[in-house]
């Protein structure tokens, strides 16, 4: 068939052509390729060519900072640095930090003087661990006391902040006691007391100094003269002579009681020591010492047969294990139940010993448990003033390391006290007296330093009887001569004080001030006559106390005239806080009356954390005004405590512990992991804190310098609340430095090498911007004086930062830009000139208002700006110069409104210029003003509206009809209008497409959200923060389509002319 045969021919042609197209469609495409691949290699050459352009840049500016460092640490340690012969770029805090301290320290400058008759401002540090490292604590500390005393030092006082280490007796012997073991496989008992204390000092002297060259880097203006450690010969002579005065006064005494027994460290702790938890029922703890966990929460009951074998009584515990030093039964005396069983007695089913059943109301609580209550007066507070008042024997059942001693134990003697716990319970259900065992929610108390459980146990100590001291340091709170602040801590005071219990001053360590106490043995006397020092066969009246052995054998032979005596000075060492309560006067040398004492205390201020209220700061008033009749500072200042930036506290298992070296000098994110594989967390805690520190630093650190850091800190510090410490805060500041760095560049380019700076200017001749800036850095002077006489660190960092910000960068040092580059007319001159003083006065006194906070940058700084003869000759460094303070003549208020005016102008229009899309396109700008009066404030400020806001020109209108079409507008206020011409400048049909597809890409996203959220399930089933987020995007949304909106209609407004 033709037909068919013409139809297979078209299908076979229309194939081949197909065919075809496809052929030359992929020739077309290799054509193509082979194109950009001929492209290539001059493409490729051109981007190696720019990036062996930015590599070289890049080698070349590292050399120039490897030169500017090594010119920098090749200062002769204690000279000063010659900043003409390091030349650097940009800010780099390595190089900027190096020599300056040393330098300060060589020159004195950090020194007091006694006899100089300036107004004195004292201070002590709040000493840290001899042993101890630099932590954020110490960072946050030192920050604040340094910002503090630069300020001082600079407003005219004689400032000395002196700078001492605490030994830190439980710490230090532990961290020694471990060296030992771990090493030599010995403990102190095998060399004993003196060659163990030689040890010790070996320590001491290997890292003790540690903390001190951190200090050092922290730019801390210590007066090192005046370095004092605890166990310093003057420092051991004020401690012997405190506690003999306090013992003559009747405040220190002996008495055998409960005190607070850690098992792990084997020494008493006081109460503010034990850290209580709360346990809600049967819970599992883990406790040092123990491999399994042990059970608290639960209260056992178990029976006590009646003597007489007719019947028992039953009683209820949560500690089991000291039933095996129960001394008697207590019972309600109005309990009709055991009315029968007054008088009577029980046996112990252990030792069979005799128990009284005795009636106590004080103690028992009828409807509580069984009504009988088992009683353990070496064991337990309560106890112990019921056994005090029934006259019970009080028997201890453990020894030092928290066994079962062999006082009537039976077969429980040896074993671990938590062991005893559960074989005394199988014990008591074999003999068919156990009786149950219950939930129970309980506080239990921890040692802060081992968080081993405290034991309450029964042990002849040294006392201090606080309850007078403590109504002074009331008084002296309440009658002005003590100021807490924050003030809000005045009634934590007076609630610790006026509740305080007697002082347990005894520690059973070898490392610290050996008690001045001895005990009298007379010859002829039996061991058991005599009795042991420390044991319950103490005889209390058998002590004498002495600051030397002579005297405290003169005091025994008053004490046994007639009788051949030999002494044995207590074993014991005071607790560490009893000389730290005595360092605001113990570093001047009392009780000696020396010059320094009497010129320097008592102090004007104690700064520390809020959380060693207690265990030092009330201490240290106390103990000042019973020993030297004077409150020993006039203020206390008490600072947050620092978290990391979600809030937490800082723990090692998180992984969020920051040592401040590590911001000051940066750490790569392996760095910060390799610190954790260094300390004593098991592989669980390491992995989880890696992936902590991988989630807050990915990058690690960057190297932010020591003055970022310590501007944060300080700048965080608001009085009463935590810190949440964000690394990035630090990493702004540091490069906040940069822009000092670089306006002072600014400076040296354009103040010219002649230029020599006036002592002072007639303000009030002075253009507009210079008036104004001057008025600024004076206004800044008085908030940033009168924030500090608060302590109101945060606005006095917010002041001083917004003005270099704000005030000298983003405006002044922008508006003199276009002054300097003026030709060299005669007007010109004068103007430029004027413009050049007021410039370097701006810096100088902001560098000098800047400097306690930020003490290496400024220094750097002002030694490279010139400087007048006058300060040439008086002054070598920032830090003696004097502190900028508030000069009623160098404010203007009409400059500030006028330029406020400048500002706000320039804002709207940048804002609107933003809308409108222009980059760096300039265009004339116009101000329409309702009236002369108006238009003439704006005609002052018009060439400052046209330089911040990039227009070309700026002209001032009063008549509406004058403004050419095509021009954006925005309204300032009812007087003022600033429209900004757009023809030519602007493509409004393509702007408005930009912004239709906008609005619709944003009402598709809105629509999304909303559809989401109107599902049924969703308010059930979305958790809360997840609907509360859902609720801000949607408003933000709506928000930003009404903008859209906004811009549509005056693009089509401009569109329609």
């Amino acid at each position: 068939d033709p037909a068919k045969a013409a139809e297979r021919a078209a299908k076979k042609a229309a194939k081949l052509a197909e065919k075809e197209a496809k052929k030359a469609k992929l020739e077309a495409k290799k054509a193509k390729l082979a194109a950009a691949a001929a492209k290539a290699p001059k493409d490729g050459s051109k981007k190696k060519k720019q990036q062996e352009e930015a590599a070289a840049k890049k080698a070349a500016a590292a050399a120039a900072e490897k030169a500017a460092l090594e010119a920098a640490l090749a200062t002769p340690k204690g000279s000063k640095k010659d900043v003409t012969k390091v030349s650097l770029d940009g800010y780099n805090p390595k190089i900027v930090e190096a020599a300056w301290y040393e330098w300060w320290e060589a020159s004195g400058f950090f020194k007091a003087d006694a006899r100089s008759d300036k107004p004195k401002f004292v201070i002590v540090i709040p000493p840290p661990n001899v042993t101890g490292s630099l932590h954020l604590g110490h960072a946050l500390t030192n920050s604040i006391q340094d910002t503090i005393c630069r300020w001082r030092r600079m407003s005219g006082y004689e400032v000395l902040w002196v700078p001492g280490t605490d030994h830190a007796g439980i710490a230090t012997q532990t961290v020694v006691e471990k060296k030992l073991a771990r090493e030599q496989g010995i403990t102190r008992h095998d060399l004993g007391r003196e060659k163990f204390l030689e040890e010790v000092y070996k320590w001491v002297d290997d890292y003790g100094g540690r903390i001190f060259r951190q200090l050092r880097k922290l730019g801390s203006s210590l007066d090192w003269s005046r370095e004092r450690f605890t166990m310093d010969a003057t420092l051991s002579k004020a401690v012997k002579e405190a506690f003999v005065r306090m013992y003559e006064q009747g405040l220190v005494y002996r008495d055998n009681r409960l005190v607070n027994w850690c098992c792990t460290l084997k020494t008493a702790v006081s109460d503010i020591e034990v850290d209580y938890i709360d346990v809600p029922g049967r819970t599992m703890l883990s406790v040092p010492g123990y491999e399994q966990p042990v059970e608290f929460g639960v209260i056992t009951s178990f029976a006590y047969p009646l003597e007489e074998g007719d019947g028992e009584i039953v009683v209820a515990t949560t500690r089991i294990e000291t039933m095996l030093g129960d001394t008697a039964v207590a019972v309600h005396p109005e309990d009709p139940r055991y009315a029968h069983l007054h008088g009577k007695h029980v046996r112990h089913p252990v030792n069979g010993r005799k128990i009284p059943i005795i009636t106590d109301a004080v103690l028992v609580d009828m409807s509580f448990g069984t009504g009988a209550v088992k009683i353990t007066p070496a064991h337990d507070p309560n106890d112990f003033a019921t056994g005090q008042r029934h006259k019970l024997e009080s028997i201890n059942i453990l020894d030092d390391i928290g066994r079962i001693n062999g006082n009537g134990t039976g077969q429980f003697a040896g074993m671990p006290r938590f062991q005893c716990r559960v074989e005394i319970t199988k014990f008591l259900e074999a003999k068919g007296l156990l009786r149950g065992k219950a939930d129970n929610p309980m506080r239990l108390g921890l040692c802060s330093r081992s968080k081993d459980v405290i034991e309450p146990i029964l042990k002849p100590q040294w006392w201090v009887n606080c309850q007078q001291m403590a109504a002074d340091g009331c008084a002296a709170a309440r009658d002005g001569r003590l100021e807490i602040i924050p003030p809000e801590f005045n009634a934590t005071w007076f609630r610790w004080l006026e509740n305080i219990r007697d002082w347990c001053i005894s520690r059973q360590l070898w490392w610290g001030h050996r008690i001045p106490a001895y005990y009298v043995s007379l010859e002829g006397q039996t061991e058991e006559d005599a009795g042991r020092p420390g044991a319950p066969s103490e005889h209390m009246a058998s002590w004498v106390v002495g600051r030397t052995e002579e005297e405290a054998m003169a005091n025994a032979r008053k004490k046994y005239p007639g009788k051949n005596i030999k002494l044995s000075q207590d074993e014991d060492v005071l607790d560490t806080w009893f000389s730290s309560g005595l360092f605001p006067f113990s570093v001047f040398q009392w009780p000696d009356q020396t010059a320094d004492l009497e010129a320097f205390y008592p102090t004007a201020l104690l700064e520390t954390g809020h959380d060693i209220l207690f265990f030092w700061v009330a201490r240290m008033v106390m103990m000042g005004m019973n020993l030297t009749g004077k409150v020993p500072f006039k203020q206390v200042y008490l600072h947050s405590m620092v978290r990391d930036a979600h809030g937490r506290k800082m723990s090692k298992s998180l992984g969020n512990v920051i040592d401040p070296l590590h911001v000051i000098e940066g750490i790569s994110l392996e760095g910060l992991h390799d610190t954790l594989r260094a300390g004593n967390l098991d592989e669980k805690e390491i992995t989880k804190a890696m992936a902590g520190q991988k989630a807050d630093y990915p990058e690690g650190i960057e190297e932010c310098g020591t003055d970022a850091l310590r501007f944060a800190l300080v700048s965080y510090t608001s009085q009463g609340r935590d810190i949440n410490l964000d690394i990035k805060r630090v990493v702004g500041y540091r490069h906040w430095c940069n822009k000092l760095w670089n306006a002072i560049r600014y400076a040296q380019k354009n103040l010219g090498d002649g230029f020599v700076p006036q002592a002072s200017l007639d303000a009030q001749s002075l253009p507009l911007v210079c008036r104004w800036i001057l008025s600024r850095v004076n206004a800044t002077s008085k908030a940033v004086v009168a924030a500090m006489e608060k302590y109101d660190f945060s606005s006095a960092t917010n002041s001083v930062y917004a003005f270099w910000q704000y005030d000298l960068c983003d405006v002044f040092i922008e508006l003199m830009k276009p002054v300097v580059q003026l030709d060299d007319s005669a007007s010109n001159a004068e103007l430029k000139a004027v413009t050049r003083q007021t410039l370097w006065h701006s810096l100088e006194i902001g560098l000098r208002l800047l400097h306690p906070f930020m003490p290496f940058v400024t220094e750097e700084l002002w030694q490279r700006l010139p400087k007048t003869p006058e300060m040439e000759a008086q002054y070598s460094t920032i830090m003696l110069c004097p502190y900028p303070f508030y000069l009623p003549k160098m404010e203007d208020k009409a400059a500030e409104e006028a330029m406020s005016l400048s500002s706000t102008l320039a804002n709207r229009i940048r804002s609107m210029r933003s809308d409108y899309g222009l980059n760096k396109q300039k265009t004339e700008c116009f101000l329409l003003c309702a009236g002369e009066a108006k238009a003439s404030q704006c005609r002052e400020v018009a060439s400052y509206v046209g330089t911040m806001a990039m227009c070309s020109s700026v002209t001032v209108l009063t008549d509406a009809s004058a403004v050419p079409k095509g021009c954006g507008v925005t309204i300032l206020d009812s007087t003022i209008s600033a429209y900004l011409l757009l023809v030519g400048v602007v493509d409004f049909e393509a702007e408005l497409k930009k912004l239709q597809k906008k609005k619709a890409d944003s009402e598709r996203r809105r629509d999304t959200l909303q559809k989401k959220m109107s599902v049924p399930q969703y308010a059930a089933k979305t958790p809360e923060k997840v609907q509360e987020e859902d609720k801000g995007k949607l408003k933000d949304m709506e928000a930003q389509i009404v903008t859209i909106e906004q811009a549509c209609t005056e693009f089509t407004k401009l569109l329609q002319g």
